[in-house]
Protein backbone atom coordinates (compact mmCIF):
# COMPACT_ATOMS: atom_id res chain seq x y z
CA UNK A 1 0.00 0.00 0.00
CA UNK A 2 1.79 3.42 -0.84
CA UNK A 3 1.94 6.22 0.85
CA UNK A 4 0.34 8.45 -1.86
CA UNK A 5 -2.75 5.99 -2.12
CA UNK A 6 -2.60 6.49 2.13
CA UNK A 7 -3.06 10.19 1.87
CA UNK A 8 -5.58 10.63 -0.67
CA UNK A 9 -7.75 7.44 1.02
CA UNK A 10 -7.39 9.91 4.04
CA UNK A 11 -8.65 12.93 1.80
CA UNK A 12 -11.59 10.52 0.81
CA UNK A 13 -12.83 9.76 3.97
CA UNK A 14 -12.13 13.08 5.36
CA UNK A 15 -14.65 14.69 2.97
CA UNK A 16 -16.71 12.11 3.46
CA UNK A 17 -16.75 12.64 7.33
CA UNK A 18 -17.25 16.64 6.91
CA UNK A 19 -20.08 16.15 4.11
CA UNK A 20 -22.14 13.94 6.94
CA UNK A 21 -21.79 16.18 9.59
CA UNK A 22 -22.80 19.01 7.33
CA UNK A 23 -25.99 17.09 6.36
CA UNK A 24 -28.08 18.13 3.46
CA UNK A 25 -26.58 17.95 0.20
CA UNK A 26 -23.04 18.71 1.99
CA UNK A 27 -22.49 15.19 1.35
CA UNK A 28 -22.06 15.60 -2.54
CA UNK A 29 -20.38 19.00 -2.64
CA UNK A 30 -17.38 18.06 -0.49
CA UNK A 31 -17.26 15.52 -2.77
CA UNK A 32 -16.91 18.16 -5.10
CA UNK A 33 -13.69 19.55 -2.75
CA UNK A 34 -12.15 16.17 -2.79
CA UNK A 35 -12.32 15.89 -6.71
CA UNK A 36 -10.55 19.05 -7.05
CA UNK A 37 -7.86 18.39 -4.19
CA UNK A 38 -7.44 14.61 -6.56
CA UNK A 39 -7.64 16.48 -9.61
CA UNK A 40 -5.75 19.50 -9.34
CA UNK A 41 -2.79 18.65 -6.43
CA UNK A 42 -2.48 15.18 -7.44
CA UNK A 43 -3.25 14.89 -10.85
CA UNK A 44 -5.90 11.76 -10.66
CA UNK A 45 -7.87 11.84 -14.05
CA UNK A 46 -11.76 11.88 -12.67
CA UNK A 47 -13.34 8.70 -13.51
CA UNK A 48 -16.77 8.13 -15.01
CA UNK A 49 -20.02 10.18 -13.39
CA UNK A 50 -22.30 7.56 -12.31
CA UNK A 51 -25.16 8.69 -15.21
CA UNK A 52 -27.71 6.11 -15.41
CA UNK A 53 -27.61 5.57 -11.47
CA UNK A 54 -28.73 9.23 -11.03
CA UNK A 55 -31.31 9.41 -13.56
CA UNK A 56 -33.04 6.74 -12.56
CA UNK A 57 -33.00 8.26 -9.15
CA UNK A 58 -34.77 11.55 -10.34
CA UNK A 59 -37.32 9.44 -12.39
CA UNK A 60 -38.52 7.32 -9.26
CA UNK A 61 -38.56 10.55 -7.33
CA UNK A 62 -40.60 12.63 -10.11
CA UNK A 63 -43.13 10.00 -9.73
CA UNK A 64 -43.38 9.78 -6.06
CA UNK A 65 -43.18 13.19 -5.28
CA UNK A 66 -46.05 13.45 -7.73
CA UNK A 67 -47.80 10.77 -6.04
CA UNK A 68 -46.92 12.65 -2.32
CA UNK A 69 -48.22 15.64 -3.70
CA UNK A 70 -51.41 14.35 -4.92
CA UNK A 71 -52.19 12.96 -1.99
CA UNK A 72 -51.39 9.01 -2.15
CA UNK A 73 -48.65 8.88 1.15
CA UNK A 74 -51.07 10.35 3.39
CA UNK A 75 -53.82 7.93 2.00
CA UNK A 76 -50.54 5.36 2.60
CA UNK A 77 -50.14 6.84 5.84
CA UNK A 78 -54.01 6.16 6.92
CA UNK A 79 -54.19 2.57 6.50
CA UNK A 80 -51.18 1.81 8.01
CA UNK A 81 -52.69 3.94 11.14
CA UNK A 82 -55.71 1.73 10.91
CA UNK A 83 -53.64 -1.59 10.94
CA UNK A 84 -52.04 -0.65 14.19
CA UNK A 85 -54.89 0.50 15.56
CA UNK A 86 -56.73 -2.84 15.13
CA UNK A 87 -53.38 -5.39 16.51
CA UNK A 88 -52.20 -3.68 19.95
CA UNK A 89 -50.90 -6.82 21.73
CA UNK A 90 -48.80 -7.70 18.45
CA UNK A 91 -47.55 -4.44 17.63
CA UNK A 92 -43.72 -5.25 17.53
CA UNK A 93 -44.72 -7.53 15.08
CA UNK A 94 -47.27 -5.77 13.49
CA UNK A 95 -45.35 -2.45 13.51
CA UNK A 96 -42.22 -2.98 11.50
CA UNK A 97 -44.19 -5.38 9.14
CA UNK A 98 -46.12 -1.88 9.04
CA UNK A 99 -43.41 -0.02 7.95
CA UNK A 100 -41.40 -2.42 5.57
CA UNK A 101 -44.38 -2.94 3.92
CA UNK A 102 -45.16 1.05 2.75
CA UNK A 103 -41.49 1.21 2.49
CA UNK A 104 -41.04 -1.62 0.11
CA UNK A 105 -44.04 0.12 -2.10
CA UNK A 106 -43.22 4.05 -1.85
CA UNK A 107 -39.44 2.88 -2.09
CA UNK A 108 -38.65 5.80 0.74
CA UNK A 109 -38.67 5.54 4.55
CA UNK A 110 -40.19 9.15 5.41
CA UNK A 111 -43.45 7.05 5.98
CA UNK A 112 -42.14 5.82 9.17
CA UNK A 113 -42.11 9.66 10.61
CA UNK A 114 -46.01 9.74 10.21
CA UNK A 115 -46.73 6.14 11.89
CA UNK A 116 -44.13 6.43 14.91
CA UNK A 117 -46.21 8.56 17.04
CA UNK A 118 -49.03 5.87 16.47
CA UNK A 119 -46.83 3.02 17.81
CA UNK A 120 -45.86 4.77 20.67
CA UNK A 121 -49.41 5.59 21.56
CA UNK A 122 -50.97 2.44 20.67
CA UNK A 123 -47.81 0.50 22.57
CA UNK A 124 -48.54 2.85 25.99
CA UNK A 125 -52.07 2.11 26.31
CA UNK A 126 -51.59 -1.36 26.00
CA UNK A 127 -49.28 -1.83 28.80
CA UNK A 128 -46.56 -2.65 25.77
CA UNK A 129 -42.94 -1.33 26.13
CA UNK A 130 -42.86 1.16 23.04
CA UNK A 131 -39.02 0.87 22.81
CA UNK A 132 -39.86 -2.43 21.36
CA UNK A 133 -41.98 -2.02 18.11
CA UNK A 134 -40.35 1.86 17.47
CA UNK A 135 -36.58 0.34 17.38
CA UNK A 136 -37.97 -2.44 15.37
CA UNK A 137 -40.18 -0.28 13.13
CA UNK A 138 -37.24 2.57 12.62
CA UNK A 139 -34.85 -0.53 11.58
CA UNK A 140 -37.68 -2.41 9.05
CA UNK A 141 -38.28 1.07 7.17
CA UNK A 142 -34.77 1.50 6.44
CA UNK A 143 -34.27 -2.67 5.93
CA UNK A 144 -36.85 -2.63 3.09
CA UNK A 145 -35.21 -0.45 1.13
CA UNK A 146 -33.29 -3.52 -0.19
CA UNK A 147 -36.77 -5.03 -1.23
CA UNK A 148 -38.02 -2.21 -2.97
CA UNK A 149 -38.32 -2.23 -6.90
CA UNK A 150 -38.16 1.52 -7.25
CA UNK A 151 -35.75 2.60 -4.18
CA UNK A 152 -32.36 4.06 -5.24
CA UNK A 153 -30.33 1.45 -3.92
CA UNK A 154 -31.82 -1.38 -5.96
CA UNK A 155 -32.22 0.37 -9.35
CA UNK A 156 -28.28 1.15 -8.80
CA UNK A 157 -27.18 -2.61 -8.02
CA UNK A 158 -29.45 -3.88 -11.35
CA UNK A 159 -27.92 -1.28 -13.40
CA UNK A 160 -24.20 -1.97 -12.20
CA UNK A 161 -25.46 -5.86 -12.24
CA UNK A 162 -27.05 -5.81 -15.75
CA UNK A 163 -24.14 -7.08 -17.74
CA UNK A 164 -23.33 -10.25 -15.84
CA UNK A 165 -27.08 -11.34 -16.49
CA UNK A 166 -28.58 -10.13 -12.82
CA UNK A 167 -32.30 -8.73 -13.31
CA UNK A 168 -34.34 -6.88 -11.14
CA UNK A 169 -36.17 -10.21 -10.35
CA UNK A 170 -32.58 -11.75 -9.45
CA UNK A 171 -31.94 -8.91 -6.67
CA UNK A 172 -35.74 -9.32 -5.04
CA UNK A 173 -36.06 -12.77 -4.88
CA UNK A 174 -32.95 -12.44 -2.50
CA UNK A 175 -33.61 -9.60 -1.13
CA UNK A 176 -37.52 -10.08 -0.39
CA UNK A 177 -37.39 -13.04 1.46
CA UNK A 178 -34.10 -12.43 3.36
CA UNK A 179 -35.33 -8.54 5.26
CA UNK A 180 -38.74 -10.22 5.86
CA UNK A 181 -37.35 -13.23 7.45
CA UNK A 182 -34.34 -11.70 9.02
CA UNK A 183 -36.67 -8.84 10.99
CA UNK A 184 -38.83 -11.77 11.93
CA UNK A 185 -36.27 -13.11 13.76
CA UNK A 186 -35.26 -9.56 15.48
CA UNK A 187 -38.47 -9.00 16.37
CA UNK A 188 -39.20 -12.58 17.97
CA UNK A 189 -35.76 -11.34 20.31
CA UNK A 190 -36.49 -7.69 20.86
CA UNK A 191 -40.13 -8.64 21.74
CA UNK A 192 -38.79 -9.68 24.90
CA UNK A 193 -36.25 -7.26 25.88
CA UNK A 194 -36.32 -4.96 28.59
CA UNK A 195 -38.87 -4.68 31.76
CA UNK A 196 -42.51 -4.65 31.08
CA UNK A 197 -44.07 -1.20 31.49
CA UNK A 198 -45.90 -1.89 34.76
CA UNK A 199 -42.51 -3.48 36.40
CA UNK A 200 -40.38 -0.19 34.21
CA UNK A 201 -38.72 2.04 37.49
CA UNK A 202 -38.43 4.78 35.26
CA UNK A 203 -41.78 4.91 33.85
CA UNK A 204 -43.24 4.27 37.12
CA UNK A 205 -41.50 6.99 38.55
CA UNK A 206 -43.26 9.18 35.68
CA UNK A 207 -46.12 8.36 36.48
CA UNK A 208 -46.01 9.38 40.19
CA UNK A 209 -45.84 13.14 38.24
CA UNK A 210 -49.17 14.74 38.69
CA UNK A 211 -48.36 17.11 35.83
CA UNK A 212 -47.22 13.87 33.28
CA UNK A 213 -50.58 11.87 34.64
CA UNK A 214 -52.48 14.74 33.57
CA UNK A 215 -50.86 15.16 30.27
CA UNK A 216 -50.97 11.36 29.46
CA UNK A 217 -54.18 10.19 30.79
CA UNK A 218 -56.03 10.68 27.95
CA UNK A 219 -55.43 8.38 24.62
CA UNK A 220 -53.73 11.15 22.40
CA UNK A 221 -55.45 11.71 19.62
CA UNK A 222 -53.32 12.04 16.51
CA UNK A 223 -54.77 14.29 13.59
CA UNK A 224 -57.24 12.83 11.29
CA UNK A 225 -55.28 12.86 7.50
CA UNK A 226 -58.18 14.34 5.49
CA UNK A 227 -57.65 12.23 2.12
CA UNK A 228 -57.73 14.00 -1.11
CA UNK A 229 -60.43 12.52 -3.77
CA UNK A 230 -57.16 11.66 -5.99
CA UNK A 231 -54.73 9.90 -3.61
CA UNK A 232 -56.51 6.30 -4.28
CA UNK A 233 -55.80 6.58 -8.19
CA UNK A 234 -52.23 8.36 -7.55
CA UNK A 235 -51.13 5.33 -5.47
CA UNK A 236 -53.08 2.86 -8.25
CA UNK A 237 -50.93 4.39 -11.01
CA UNK A 238 -47.83 4.87 -9.08
CA UNK A 239 -47.84 0.89 -8.01
CA UNK A 240 -48.96 -0.09 -11.33
CA UNK A 241 -45.57 1.56 -12.62
CA UNK A 242 -43.29 -0.41 -9.98
CA UNK A 243 -45.18 -3.82 -11.11
CA UNK A 244 -44.32 -3.20 -14.73
CA UNK A 245 -40.67 -2.38 -13.69
CA UNK A 246 -40.67 -5.56 -11.72
CA UNK A 247 -42.36 -7.63 -14.53
CA UNK A 248 -39.64 -5.73 -17.26
CA UNK A 249 -37.10 -6.50 -15.15
CA UNK A 250 -37.98 -10.19 -14.19
CA UNK A 251 -38.39 -10.77 -17.97
CA UNK A 252 -36.30 -9.21 -20.46
CA UNK A 253 -37.73 -10.25 -23.29
CA UNK A 254 -40.66 -7.99 -22.80
CA UNK A 255 -38.72 -4.87 -23.38
CA UNK A 256 -37.52 -3.59 -26.61
CA UNK A 257 -34.80 -5.34 -28.39
CA UNK A 258 -31.93 -2.84 -30.00
CA UNK A 259 -28.91 -4.58 -32.18
CA UNK A 260 -29.81 -7.98 -30.75
CA UNK A 261 -30.03 -6.64 -26.71
CA UNK A 262 -33.04 -5.52 -24.74
CA UNK A 263 -33.04 -1.94 -23.43
CA UNK A 264 -30.99 -1.61 -20.36
CA UNK A 265 -33.03 -1.85 -16.87
CA UNK A 266 -31.84 2.07 -16.79
CA UNK A 267 -33.70 3.17 -19.28
CA UNK A 268 -36.38 1.28 -19.09
CA UNK A 269 -37.39 2.19 -15.26
CA UNK A 270 -36.39 5.95 -16.15
CA UNK A 271 -39.04 6.18 -19.12
CA UNK A 272 -41.75 4.01 -16.81
CA UNK A 273 -40.87 6.30 -14.03
CA UNK A 274 -41.22 9.34 -15.80
CA UNK A 275 -44.54 8.17 -17.57
CA UNK A 276 -46.04 7.39 -14.86
CA UNK A 277 -45.13 10.68 -13.12
CA UNK A 278 -46.81 12.12 -16.15
CA UNK A 279 -50.01 10.13 -15.63
CA UNK A 280 -50.51 10.92 -11.90
CA UNK A 281 -50.08 15.01 -12.93
CA UNK A 282 -52.91 14.86 -16.08
CA UNK A 283 -55.21 12.63 -13.85
CA UNK A 284 -54.72 13.64 -10.27
CA UNK A 285 -53.64 17.11 -11.23
CA UNK A 286 -51.60 17.97 -8.12
CA UNK A 287 -50.61 21.26 -7.23
CA UNK A 288 -46.80 21.87 -9.13
CA UNK A 289 -45.34 23.56 -6.21
CA UNK A 290 -46.37 20.86 -3.71
CA UNK A 291 -44.38 18.43 -5.71
CA UNK A 292 -41.19 20.12 -6.00
CA UNK A 293 -41.24 20.76 -1.83
CA UNK A 294 -42.74 17.81 -0.37
CA UNK A 295 -40.23 15.47 1.83
CA UNK A 296 -39.96 12.91 -1.52
CA UNK A 297 -38.25 15.47 -3.84
CA UNK A 298 -36.28 16.75 -1.40
CA UNK A 299 -34.72 13.30 0.07
CA UNK A 300 -34.32 12.50 -3.34
CA UNK A 301 -32.81 14.57 -5.01
CA UNK A 302 -30.30 15.13 -1.75
CA UNK A 303 -29.51 11.43 -2.92
CA UNK A 304 -28.94 12.76 -6.15
CA UNK A 305 -26.25 15.21 -5.17
CA UNK A 306 -24.62 12.90 -2.97
CA UNK A 307 -24.80 10.06 -5.47
CA UNK A 308 -22.98 12.87 -7.74
CA UNK A 309 -20.42 13.82 -5.40
CA UNK A 310 -19.10 11.35 -3.37
CA UNK A 311 -19.64 8.07 -5.75
CA UNK A 312 -17.77 10.23 -8.30
CA UNK A 313 -15.38 10.95 -5.80
CA UNK A 314 -14.43 7.57 -4.84
CA UNK A 315 -14.88 6.19 -8.34
CA UNK A 316 -11.93 8.40 -8.96
CA UNK A 317 -9.54 7.47 -6.31
CA UNK A 318 -10.25 3.73 -7.28
CA UNK A 319 -9.65 3.59 -10.77
CA UNK A 320 -6.52 5.53 -10.38
CA UNK A 321 -5.15 2.67 -7.82
CA UNK A 322 -7.08 -0.38 -9.21
CA UNK A 323 -4.03 -2.00 -9.89
CA UNK A 324 -2.81 -1.47 -6.49
CA UNK A 325 -6.27 -2.50 -4.81
CA UNK A 326 -6.65 -5.55 -6.79
CA UNK A 327 -3.03 -6.26 -5.42
CA UNK A 328 -4.09 -5.42 -1.62
CA UNK A 329 -6.94 -7.59 -1.82
CA UNK A 330 -6.05 -10.76 -3.55
CA UNK A 331 -7.92 -12.60 -0.72
CA UNK A 332 -10.76 -10.36 -0.59
CA UNK A 333 -12.62 -12.82 -3.06
CA UNK A 334 -12.08 -15.77 -1.00
CA UNK A 335 -13.26 -14.15 2.45
CA UNK A 336 -15.78 -11.55 0.37
CA UNK A 337 -19.53 -12.08 2.53
CA UNK A 338 -18.22 -11.09 5.51
CA UNK A 339 -15.21 -8.66 4.39
CA UNK A 340 -17.72 -6.86 2.06
CA UNK A 341 -20.60 -6.71 3.54
CA UNK A 342 -18.40 -4.89 6.61
CA UNK A 343 -17.26 -2.43 4.13
CA UNK A 344 -20.56 -1.16 2.88
CA UNK A 345 -21.99 -1.03 6.50
CA UNK A 346 -19.30 1.13 7.74
CA UNK A 347 -19.68 3.28 4.49
CA UNK A 348 -23.37 3.40 5.34
CA UNK A 349 -22.68 4.57 8.74
CA UNK A 350 -20.77 7.37 7.17
CA UNK A 351 -22.78 8.58 4.25
CA UNK A 352 -26.36 7.86 5.63
CA UNK A 353 -27.55 6.90 1.94
CA UNK A 354 -27.42 2.87 0.87
CA UNK A 355 -27.84 4.62 -2.94
CA UNK A 356 -24.73 6.29 -2.58
CA UNK A 357 -23.08 3.41 -0.83
CA UNK A 358 -24.03 1.31 -3.59
CA UNK A 359 -22.57 3.52 -6.11
CA UNK A 360 -19.20 4.02 -4.59
CA UNK A 361 -18.38 0.32 -3.77
CA UNK A 362 -20.26 -1.96 -5.99
CA UNK A 363 -17.87 -1.13 -9.06
CA UNK A 364 -15.40 -1.63 -6.73
CA UNK A 365 -16.33 -5.36 -5.72
CA UNK A 366 -17.37 -5.82 -9.69
CA UNK A 367 -13.89 -4.85 -10.41
CA UNK A 368 -12.16 -7.46 -7.78
CA UNK A 369 -13.94 -9.97 -9.44
CA UNK A 370 -16.59 -10.99 -6.50
CA UNK A 371 -19.13 -12.80 -7.81
CA UNK A 372 -22.30 -11.16 -8.15
CA UNK A 373 -24.61 -13.47 -6.01
CA UNK A 374 -22.04 -12.62 -2.79
CA UNK A 375 -22.58 -9.20 -3.82
CA UNK A 376 -26.52 -9.22 -4.00
CA UNK A 377 -26.25 -11.76 -0.46
CA UNK A 378 -24.19 -8.99 1.41
CA UNK A 379 -26.51 -6.04 -0.31
CA UNK A 380 -28.22 -5.81 2.73
CA UNK A 381 -25.12 -4.49 4.40
CA UNK A 382 -26.39 -1.07 2.95
CA UNK A 383 -28.50 -0.08 6.25
CA UNK A 384 -26.14 0.94 8.95
CA UNK A 385 -28.20 4.26 9.64
CA UNK A 386 -28.52 2.85 13.16
CA UNK A 387 -25.29 2.53 14.46
CA UNK A 388 -24.59 6.37 15.37
CA UNK A 389 -28.04 7.83 16.57
CA UNK A 390 -28.38 10.85 14.41
CA UNK A 391 -30.55 9.67 12.02
CA UNK A 392 -33.88 11.03 11.82
CA UNK A 393 -36.53 8.84 12.52
CA UNK A 394 -34.35 7.46 15.28
CA UNK A 395 -34.46 11.01 17.05
CA UNK A 396 -38.10 11.52 16.37
CA UNK A 397 -39.27 7.56 18.21
CA UNK A 398 -37.27 8.62 21.36
CA UNK A 399 -39.51 11.89 21.26
CA UNK A 400 -42.39 10.25 20.45
CA UNK A 401 -41.87 7.70 23.23
CA UNK A 402 -43.51 9.56 26.02
CA UNK A 403 -42.65 6.56 28.75
CA UNK A 404 -38.56 7.32 28.15
CA UNK A 405 -37.80 3.43 27.55
CA UNK A 406 -36.45 4.38 23.70
CA UNK A 407 -33.45 6.46 24.61
CA UNK A 408 -29.92 7.17 24.04
CA UNK A 409 -27.74 5.79 26.21
CA UNK A 410 -24.96 7.38 28.73
CA UNK A 411 -22.12 6.03 26.36
CA UNK A 412 -23.85 7.20 22.86
CA UNK A 413 -23.90 3.81 21.16
CA UNK A 414 -25.77 1.79 23.60
CA UNK A 415 -28.82 3.13 22.28
CA UNK A 416 -32.49 1.49 22.14
CA UNK A 417 -31.43 0.80 18.13
CA UNK A 418 -28.39 -0.87 18.33
CA UNK A 419 -29.03 -4.66 19.23
CA UNK A 420 -32.42 -4.29 17.50
CA UNK A 421 -30.53 -3.15 14.26
CA UNK A 422 -27.53 -5.49 14.67
CA UNK A 423 -29.58 -8.69 15.06
CA UNK A 424 -31.74 -7.59 11.98
CA UNK A 425 -28.47 -7.59 10.11
CA UNK A 426 -26.94 -10.43 11.29
CA UNK A 427 -30.02 -12.80 10.51
CA UNK A 428 -30.74 -10.75 7.16
CA UNK A 429 -26.90 -11.24 6.01
CA UNK A 430 -27.45 -15.19 7.07
CA UNK A 431 -30.41 -15.43 4.79
CA UNK A 432 -29.62 -13.36 2.37
CA UNK A 433 -26.23 -15.52 1.19
CA UNK A 434 -28.18 -18.59 1.98
CA UNK A 435 -30.92 -17.26 -0.67
CA UNK A 436 -28.13 -16.11 -3.34
CA UNK A 437 -26.58 -19.45 -3.10
CA UNK A 438 -29.52 -21.78 -3.64
CA UNK A 439 -31.37 -19.21 -6.03
CA UNK A 440 -28.53 -17.24 -8.35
Amino acid sequence: MSAMFIIQFAIVLLCILVGARIGGIGLGVMGGIGLAILAFVFGLKPAGLPIDVMFMIMAVVSAAAAMQAAGGLDYMIKIATNILRRNPKQITFIAPAVTWLFTFLAGTGHVAYSVLPVIAEVSRHNGVRPERPLSMAVIASQFAIVASPIAAAVTSVVAFLEPQGITLGSVLSVTIPATILGLLCAALIVNKLGKELKDDPNYQRLLQDPEYVRLNQTEIKTQEIEIKPTAKISVGLFLFGALLVVIMGTFPALRPAFDGKPMGMAHTIEIIMLSVGALIILFCKPNGNAITQGSVFHAGMRAVIAIFGIAWLGDTLMQAHMTEVKDMAKGLVETAPWAFAAALFMLSILVNSQGATVATLFPVGIALGIPAPVLIGVFVAVNGYFFIPNYGPIIASIDFDSTGTTRIGKFIFNHSFMLPGLLSMAFSLGFGLLFANILL
